[in-house]
């Protein structure tokens, strides 16, 4: 027993005479966001400025630029095709955003409470996956298919019409003008329902069982606890959904390059698009770059309002629990 004492002294000796041991350099850790600091610098902030700084020149991509400071963007406020396309990206938020978020929030509680609990994880994992499928396939190859089946003559859908007796519904669905936009809407809708349904199903684990146990011993129905637990616990993961996916149907271009190229006659042209079809085909460098640049800033603009929205409502909730 003397002899352990003793041991513990020396040791306790030793370590006063070393000092305490020395405070971590925080510095350090920032070597380690360096590389995605320079990443980003590269990638982002200096094309984003070089294309800014065309966007006030007259320029068709050959020979010096000419400035010509705010007259591309003078003119984009007037330019009646800009705002057409803008329109048409308010179509493909509601297509993208709102109503992928609604039916994938049904969708995600069917499988999370009634499906699960009838058939089986398994079943559920195997029609999740099904649903985001289209997240995962190249925009190209699903579009291509996509046309394949839209086709006017020999494409699937009129063909199916016709097999149960509903040709006279047989449409030429990306070719005519005033269907050719809503056709694209829902190929958007299968597109982008996947994502929401994994995030609010993953939201829905976190989520305390023994709150719909008590809905459910206390009668209320499927459609009530949805209303009631499922919405209001899902609201953080609703802002993240929202925000992004409002965020991907502005700069939506991938599916309207392959399935219409903007037509017909601009029915379906977005800004996106737009701006590319402005570059390369009309050679207007210094347009196009200006309707990119404005684009971006949009884009910006809704992505902090979506975040501080975001955060004022978790905020509010914690300040509710405490």
């Amino acid at each position: 027993m003397t002899a352990t004492v003793e041991r513990g002294r020396r040791a306790a000796g030793a370590r006063h005479r070393a000092g305490p041991p020395p405070p971590r350099r925080r510095d350090s850790y920032a070597l380690y966001l360096l590389p995605g600091i320079l990443a980003f610098l590269a990638v982002i902030v200096v094309p984003f400025l070089m294309n800014t700084g065309v966007s006030f020149t007259d320029w068709q991509g050959v020979g010096a630029p000419r400035w010509s400071g705010l007259a591309n963007y003078r003119e984009l406020l007037g330019d009646t095709e800009f705002w057409a396309s803008f329109r048409h990206s308010l179509f493909m938020v509601v297509a993208m955003a709102l109503v992928p978020t609604a039916l994938g929030l049904v969708l995600a509680a069917a499988l999370f409470d009634h499906i699960g609990k009838h058939f089986g994880s398994p079943v559920v994992a195997v029609l999740r996956a099904c649903f985001y499928l289209p997240q995962v396939l190249p925009i190209a190859v699903a579009g291509i298919v996509w046309s394949w089946i839209l086709a006017p003559d020999d494409g699937s859908l009129n063909a199916l019409l016709d097999a149960v007796g509903l040709g006279s519904w047989r449409q030429d669905w990306l070719g005519d003008p005033d269907l050719a936009l809503y056709t694209v809407m829902g190929v958007m809708v299968w597109v982008q329902l996947g994502f929401p349904l994994v995030v609010f199903m993953a939201g829905l684990q976190r989520v305390d069982p023994q709150l719909y146990e008590a809905a459910e011993l206390d009668g209320a129905g499927w459609w009530r606890r949805f209303g009631h637990i499922t919405l209001p616990q899902l609201r953080p993961e609703i802002h993240v959904v929202l925000t992004w996916c409002t965020v991907a149907a502005l700069k939506v271009f991938g599916a309207v390059y392959v399935l219409t190229k903007g037509g017909p006659g601009g029915a379906t042209d977005v800004p996106s698009y737009f701006s590319f079809t402005t570059f390369f085909e009309q050679t207007q460098v210094g347009y196009g770059a200006a309707i990119s640049t404005v684009l971006t800033v949009i884009v910006l603009a809704l992505g902090l309002i979506g975040l501080k929205l975001q955060t004022r409502a978790e905020d509010a909730e914690e300040g509710g629990l405490a």
